[in-house]
């Protein structure tokens, strides 16, 4: 994967979707969508993230937050 800042990537090796935010020491660094710690995936285990995975976890997220009134 190129790992293009700003994309969506799924870590295929656990299942975690994220946000791009670059490349480290030959990582792909993943952020959670909306926030949150970064982690890092080797390239040959990231891909591109379905658009309705995002939508998915955006609204999820959204959800969680009107409830616990986290913004």
């Amino acid at each position: 994967m190129s790992g293009e800042r700003g994309t969506y990537a799924v870590d295929v090796r656990t299942g975690r979707l994220g946000e791009v935010m670059g490349r480290v020491g030959g990582y792909v660094q993943l952020r959670p969508v909306g926030g949150g710690r970064k982690w890092d995936c080797p390239p040959e285990s990231a891909e591109p993230a379905p658009q309705d995975a995002v939508l998915r976890e955006r609204v999820r997220r959204l959800n969680r937050e009107s409830v616990t009134g986290v913004t």
